[in-house]
């Protein structure tokens, strides 16, 4: 088998090493991990005997130099330094496997596809959902038809301390990520942002956490319209989520319902009755694994530890195949750009028509 040389970029207290993403390439036969950087020298010294790396920097410009990897692990969650990472990766003809969310903009998300298309490069991201079996399951029990037509998709956060505007950068993405692995392209948003019932206005615009950028609101309120005729939302409020939460997606169909909790390898959920609820006698949830209905799971990896594995193993397998990974740049950006859409849509005052025009993060030019 072909030896992946691994660098890892982390960033201690500006994101760190993500969920995991640093850890996983020791359990992969094919890869040998050369160095590590992180500019923290604690975190750095912390990282060598955790990823096994064989030597760690500062700076991770440098260690790209030296040491030539074929495929870099851009661990910050902090995605204010995703783009400089990426390009900088790009320019040594690297391959990435990166910590969500893609970016800030959609200006940066089409200059980081840019450098990887030139230099015919893969990445792939961390929707680490993107990459668990129940979702090929999930797509063959709804062209069988088992829910029927479907008509809507309904999603939430985690909606803790976190809920709101900052829920939908940090953590909805990977719902997000799912809606469009199930809908498909959307073509229009509308929506709204409020802080404690009140429409956010140019006032309560701050810097983000995680260097997402210019955010403002506990509360969000969205709704897409795909270009297959599925409708999509999004809501998520401040400490709303409650004890199990909510994190995850619901599939409405004509014929019945699918639940899909976020993650990798989580049990998703069917219920055959068209009126969205266990109404109807004899009516239950039935467990979809990634074996099919009422089966046994036989995964006993899940969440970021056997998500990971996963995508770095679609990495290679995309790269020896020369295919987009599973969860690409192209699916990131478009995550990116129903974020977007929302404060798009909140700016106008009403329903906006996607793709974008605006490659900016549209709360910046909120004027009222």
């Amino acid at each position: 088998m072909a030896k992946y040389k691994i660098a890892i970029i982390g960033s201690t207290g500006r994101g760190d090493y993500g969920h995991g993403l640093d850890a996983v390439w020791q359990s992969i036969e094919q890869c040998e991990v050369v160095a590590v950087a992180d500019q923290d020298e604690a975190g750095r010294t912390k990282a060598v005997p955790r990823t096994g790396a064989a030597r760690s920097y500062a700076d991770y410009r440098e260690m790209l130099d030296k040491e030539q990897p074929n495929i870099v692990a851009i661990c910050p969650r902090w995605i204010d330094q995703h783009r400089d990472m990426v390009l900088a990766c790009a320019e040594h003809g690297c391959h990435m496997y990166m910590e969500k969310p893609f970016c800030r903009t959609l200006s940066e998300a089409d200059e980081m596809i840019q450098a990887c298309e030139m230099r015919h490069l893969k990445l792939a991201v961390a929707h680490i959902s993107r990459y668990s079996p129940q979702l090929d399951v999930i797509r063959k029990l709804i062209q069988a038809g088992e829910i029927g037509d479907v008509l809507e998709i309904r999603a939430r956060g985690k909606e803790d301390a976190r809920g709101g505007a900052e829920d939908l950068w940090v953590l909805g993405t990977h719902v997000l990520d799912l809606m469009r692995a199930f809908a498909g392209e959307p073509e229009s948003c509308y929506a709204s942002l409020s802080q404690d019932g009140k429409r956010i206005t140019r006032e309560h615009i701050k810097p983000g956490n995680e260097g997402v950028g210019p955010l403002a609101g506990n509360r969000v309120d969205a709704m897409w319209r795909f270009k297959s005729g599925v409708t999509g939302y999004f809501s998520s409020k401040k400490g709303a989520g409650g004890s199990p939460n909510r994190f995850g997606l619901r599939i409405m169909g004509s014929k019945g319902v699918i639940d899909h909790t976020s993650g990798y390898a989580n049990p998703a959920f069917l219920l055959n009755d068209a009126t969205w609820g266990s109404s109807a006698a004899g009516k239950t949830w039935r467990t979809i694994s990634s074996n099919g209905i009422d089966q046994p799971e036989t995964i006993t990896a899940t969440g970021y530890e056997g998500g990971n594995p996963a995508a770095a193993r679609d990495l290679i397998a995309a790269i020896e195949e020369n295919r987009q990974p599973k969860c690409s740049m192209y699916e990131a950006r478009g995550t990116i750009e129903m974020v977007l859409a929302v404060f798009e849509s909140h700016r106008t005052g009403g329903p906006i028509s996607m793709p974008l025009k605006c490659k900016a993060n549209p709360l910046g030019e909120l004027t009222e």
